[in-house]
Formats: structure tokens, sequence, C-alpha cells
């Protein structure tokens, strides 16, 4: 694979696969919000919800792992319309889940649907950050800048789709709901391949399979500090945090329920679309521009470490107020609004450097196995996230992410055996 030398159709290839990945996204964070909800309104426990999106992560372990390969065969652009096909698919398959059904029929059959959409989201998210590795400039900070936008402004747009997941749901539904982002993806993706430019990668015959593992320590020492900075997101985010906010908010009235579900949304598409706008603007919190590669791969460690110092301290608090309380709400709010910020530095962070680590040639190999960790991490987050919330509520979810990011500021501080000196 070589980078484009096409100013002019890079640009426009860029913004064709971020428009592409925009589109998934407004629906993957809907989704998420209309299955959690939607099934938590059925009597689902905790645990039972986490269940629900456990093959979503390891659906998503398997198509990374397997997806770069894929790319580098196949080439970018059939990985990215492959994803936005099948994710058109799992919508329209949820809309034949019948409430006559049994529970343990239902958690099957979302299950499924949910991997499915997991192998979907995967897709797309590898070929559009490799294409990225190959688009964007190389000088003045660019690949930094790329990245950083191309993820912020992803995560915002998933914050508007957990707010649209949450609306739609409240006013038409969950099928109908359903049907109409089936129907706004499927339109979505005829544009996009319609108007999709010239210049990604078509792919390589030889690609071999094998090359996928990579033999850089720091892309390996990065893709397991990645495994714990995700789950200790995904611990408090998947179920434990929407669950106690409905307990604390709702009255158990179709109305309450509605109002409920509405403020969840909205306080979910805030923290992501925050997420999205803080790691957007990472380069410049960083000041990437005139700072090392090594400066920054130190960099990773420090903010880590800062990012587990907000749920230590939530944690604290909810030990003190065993019982739901006004101030425990607002300082949950505003603590996982700090967290958020952190947390967006230290991904994008991450997402720069896995792209700064790696090589040209097996791009699609080592963002594959990154994002492999990634969504590791993410199913040891959801998993942990339903089973903390039963066993020890809040304080022991929140403990957990706590444990998790010291885990991975530790990691972090093996990486550097790569870097080098030039200005990013």
């Amino acid at each position: 694979m070589t980078k484009t030398t096409d100013a002019r159709g890079g640009m426009a290839a860029y913004v064709a696969v971020t428009a592409a990945y925009w589109a998934f996204m407004l629906t993957d964070g809907a989704l998420r919000m209309l299955v959690l909800l939607h099934f938590h309104t059925l009597g689902f426990s905790p645990v039972q919800l986490a269940y629900l999106f456990v093959l979503y992560e390891i659906a998503g372990m398997v198509t990374n792992l397997s997806a770069g390969w894929i790319a580098a065969r196949f080439g970018l652009t059939s990985t990215l319309y492959a994803g936005l096909s099948l994710q058109v698919l799992a919508l329209l398959a949820l809309t034949q889940l019948a409430p006559s059904w049994s529970i343990a029929a239902s958690v099957a059959f979302v299950m499924c649907v949910q991997g499915a959409s997991g192998v979907a989201k995967d897709l797309s998210k590898m070929s559009s950050k490799s294409a990225v590795k190959l688009l964007a400039p190389t000088e003045d900070g660019g690949l930094f800048r790329w990245v950083a936008l191309l993820t912020g402004s992803k995560n915002a747009v998933k914050g508007l789709g957990f707010l649209l997941g949450a609306a739609l749901l409240a006013s038409v539904g969950f099928t109908g709901s359903v049907l109409a982002m089936a129907a706004v993806l499927a339109v979505i993706l005829v544009a996009v391949a319609i108007f999709m430019p010239a210049g990604l990668p078509k792919g390589r015959k030889g690609a071999k399979f094998s090359e996928v593992f990579s033999k850089s320590a720091d892309v390996n020492w990065l893709s397991a500090a990645r495994v714990f900075l995700f789950g200790a997101r995904d611990v408090w985010f998947v179920v434990g945090i929407p669950i106690y906010f409905y307990a604390v908010l709702s009255d158990g009235s179709e109305e309450g329920n509605r109002a409920a579900f509405f403020l969840i949304g909205s306080f979910m598409a805030l923290w992501i679309i925050l997420y999205g706008i803080v790691q957007g603007a990472a380069p410049l919190i960083l000041r990437a521009k005139a700072r090392s590669e090594a400066a920054l791969v130190r960099d990773a460690r420090i903010w880590a470490g800062v990012l587990a110092l907000v749920p230590a301290a939530l944690c604290l608090a909810t030990l003190a107020s065993p019982t739901p309380a006004p101030w425990l709400t607002g300082t949950l709010v505003a603590g996982l609004l700090v967290f958020g910020a952190l947390f967006a530095v230290n991904s994008a962070l991450h997402s720069y450097l896995i792209l700064a680590f790696t090589k040209s040639e097996r791009v699609t190999m080592d963002v594959g196995f990154y994002y492999m960790a990634n969504a590791g991490g993410r199913l040891i987050g959801t998993v942990l996230s339903g089973a903390t919330y039963q066993i020890g509520g809040l304080p022991l979810v929140l403990g957990t992410a706590a444990v998790m990011l010291t885990l991975a500021a530790a990691i972090s501080g093996r990486l550097g055996q790569g870097a080098t000196q030039a200005p990013t």
C-alpha cells in the first residue's frame, strides 16, 4: 500500500470515508441506547443486559483480527461497504423480535444480531482509521490532526445517536426506530458508494493472514494498554450508570419512564459529544505539532494515571452515600464529564500512536490487531459492568474502573522502544 500523492483526491477520499463512518456511528449509538432501555423496561437484570452486548464485543475481536488481512487482500473500500451493508441487515433483523418470545429466546436472538452489528462496526472502524494513515499529510503533525478529527467527530456523532435512540424509543417505539435507521443508513451507503473517489488501496494478493500478529513491541504494549483503558470506560458506561440513573429518575409510570429515557439519553449523548470535542482538540491540548513522538509516548502513562483518579474519587463518593441523594447524582454527572474529557485525550493519543508506530505497508494489519485489543477491553468491561453492578452496586463498578486504569498507566510505561525523536 502506498500513500496517495494527490492531495485533492486524498482529501476527497478522507471526506467520503469520514461521512460513511459518521452515518454508521449515528445508528450504532442509537441502537445501543434503544436495546439497553427497551430491554430494561422488559425486566432484564443488569447481567442479562450485559449479555446482550457480549457477542457484539466478541465479534469485534474476531473481526478486527481478520479484517486487517481482508482489507490488505481485497482493499479498504470493500471492508467499508461490507460494514455498512451488514449494519443495515442487522437493523432489519431486529424488527423480527416478538414480544411473545421468552426472555431466553430474546436474549439469544439479540445477542446474535448484536454480534452481526459488532462485525459491521469494526469493519467500518478499521477501514476508516487505516485510511487516515494512508491519506494524511506527513508534515506539521498532519497525522495526529486528521486522526483526531476523524475520531473526535465520530464520537460526537455517536453521542447524538444516543440521544436519537432514546428520543425515537419514547416517540415511535422500538420497531419503528429500527426501521427508520435501517432506511437512512441504506440511502447513505448507496450515496457513499456512488461518490467515493479513487485513492484508497485496492489490496494485494500476496497478503498472508499470519501478518496480522505484530512483531513490534510498541504495537503490542499499546494494544495491551488499550484493553484496560476501554475496559475501564465500559465497566460503568454499558450497564452500571444508565441503570443507576434510571432507578433514580423513573417513578415507574409510563410518563416517568419516558422522562427517564430522555434524561439518560441526553446525558449519554452529552458525555460522548464532549468526549468527541475534546478528542478532536487533543493535538492542541498536547501541543503535538511542536513536540517529539517520544514526548507524546511518555504522555500516555501520565494521562492514564490522572484519569484513574476520577473513578477512584467517585467510588469514595458513592460509599459515603449508600442510597441515592441529589448531591451524589450531581457529583456523578460532573465527575463522569471530567472522566470523559480526560478519557478523550487518552483515546486520541492512543489512536495517534498506533498509526505512528505502524508502517504504511502493514497499517491494516496493525490497526486490526490494535482494535482487536480494543474490542477485548470492551468485552471485559461489558461483562464486568453487569456483574459488578449486580454484586456490589455502583461503588464496585467505579472501583473496578480505577484499578483497570492504573494497570493501563503501568503498561503504558513500557512504550517507547520504537519511538523516535522526530517531530510529529
